[in-house]
Order: structure tokens, then C-alpha cells, then sequence
């Protein structure tokens, strides 16, 4: 089963040794449709509708909070509020976020390179030095690990389920979870 969720951020717990945990709530969504166990789902991010959400939201009778859609796993077997239970028996779940987009980075950030001397006249500062061969293949190879777009890209990780606040819909998982507070990632159960 997967759940649309936002970070809240990150505590720990109050037991001797404290574990570090992030807070995740479940958003409010509702079933529109559901074809062999996949769902239309719709949820609330707070942006600004366009007329295909509009469409969207008169076909299923939706409020105009609910401006988002998405295809899901999910327990429900009809349309209505999306199914909670298989949270309260959960051990472990797999998220999924975007991670903190960085933009443009040289090779001593993106790849943890050295870089050269700092001191005595060196030029060499914080660049990447040679990426160059002398005949063969007379090309950059793919993959070379050089300066450009770091973060900003999908990231996956299994937590084990700590915590689960039915009432206020709040998982504490173990460990961390990527991307800034505040953001919308999935949650998948795993067992």
C-alpha cells in the first residue's frame, strides 16, 4: 500500500539510547477510481489549479482542496477516504523523495575530490585538473565524474516503522529521509 506523505522534520526518541527518527504525515486523500488494485488519487499540495484539474475534480465531486492526482498501490477496494489500516500493523515502509536540489556544483562538492595546493602561488585552487588522455579513445568517457546538476533527483530509502499515530496520521520512522522539510514523497509498506 503507498500513501502520499510530508516531512516534517526530523526528533528522537526518548528511550536510553535515543534513536534519531523522522516525522512523516499521512496526507488526506481521496480514492476516485480503482482499476485491479492501482488507484486515481487525489490530494492537497496547496498550488494552483489549471482547467484539467478542474475537470478532474467535477468528474469525481471533489472539493477544491484536493488539486493533485496520482496513480497508487492502495487497500481500498471503492472510491471514498483512502484505507489507513495497513499503517497500524507496518514494520517497515520505502520512501521516496526528492532530494535538496544544490544546482550547479564544481567536482569538490558533487564528488568529495581534493582539489590541489592552497598555498604558494598555485593556480590550481579548486578545480578538477585533467580529465584528458593521451590517444585513446581520444574522448571523455561517460560518466566522468566532473562539475554539474547535484541533488534534485529521486531518492529511495527502507525505514523501519517506530511509531505510528493513527489519530494525528504521523509515522516515526528510524533513520533519515530525504529531501527539506515540508515536501510530498511517497511511503510504501513493505511488511
Amino acid at each position: 500500500m503507498e500513501y502520499i506523505v510530508e516531512k516534517i522534520g526530523m526528533s528522537r526518541t526518548i528511550t536510553v539510547p535515543a534513536k534519531p527518527v523522522t516525522l512523516l504525515r499521512v496526507l488526506d486523500a481521496k480514492v476516485c477510481e480503482v482499476n485491479e488494485g492501482k488507484a486515481l488519487v487525489a490530494y492537497p499540495n496547496g498550488k494552483k489549479m489549471n482547467k484539467a484539474i478542474e475537470g478532474q475534480q467535477k468528474k469525481f465531486n471533489l472539493s477544491s482542496e484536493f488539486n493533485r492526482f496520482v496513480t497508487l498501490d492502495v487497500a481500498n477496494t471503492e472510491a471514498g477516504d483512502l484505507d489507513l489500516a495497513p499503517l497500524a500493523e507496518a514494520t517497515t515502509v520505502k520512501s521516496t523523495f526528492t532530494t535538496k536540489g544544490r544546482g550547479f556544483q564544481g567536482g569538490m562538492k558533487r564528488w568529495n575530490f581534493g582539489g590541489g595546493p592552497a598555498a604558494h602561488g598555485h593556480r590550481f585552487g579548486r578545480r578538477t585538473g585533467s580529465i584528458g588522455n593521451a590517444e585513446w579513445p581520444g574522448r571523455v568517457m561517460k560518466g566522468k565524474k566532473m562539475p554539474g546538476q547535484y541533488g534534485n533527483t529521486q531518492n529511495s530509502v527502507k525505514n523501519e516503522i517506530v511509531s505510528y499515530d493513527a489519530e494525528n496520521k504521523i509515522i516515526a520512522v528510524l533513520g533519515s529521509v530525504s529531501g527539506a522539510n515540508g515536501t510530498l514523497g511517497r511511503v510504501k509498506v513493505v511488511k
